[in-house]
């Protein structure tokens, strides 16, 4: 994002379109457009995911990112941990299963 995060920001927040297509934009994309390196980029959207309350295949997709960028299964394992004090605790029981299936898929 750079010094225009203040930009960003409100444009995100005013729903700009071309703003919000830029967001969910390709998966390469997102990652530049975050100033996120890839691995981190995709622990946080497993994070994201509990929080959510997503479903399974959403989980696969991710975990298989996160491999694919680098990340160990358990620092894959650690997002849960990490995400359980805001979250809440049956968010994260809730995804472990769906987590550990990705994991040995």
């Amino acid at each position: 994002m750079g010094d225009n995060s203040e930009e960003f920001l409100d444009q995100l927040a005013e729903s700009d379109p071309g703003m919000i297509e830029r967001v969910i934009g390709r998966q390469i994309e997102n990652v530049r457009e975050s100033g996120l390196d890839p691995r981190t980029h995709a622990l946080v959207r497993i994070g994201a995911l509990v929080a959510l309350g997503a479903p399974s295949a959403s989980f696969g997709w991710h975990v298989s990112l996160a491999r694919e960028a680098g990340a160990s299964d358990d620092e894959i394992a650690g997002v849960l941990v990490a995400v359980a004090p805001v979250t809440g605790t049956p968010r994260v029981v809730a995804a472990a299963p769906m987590v550990a299936e990705a994991l040995q898929g």
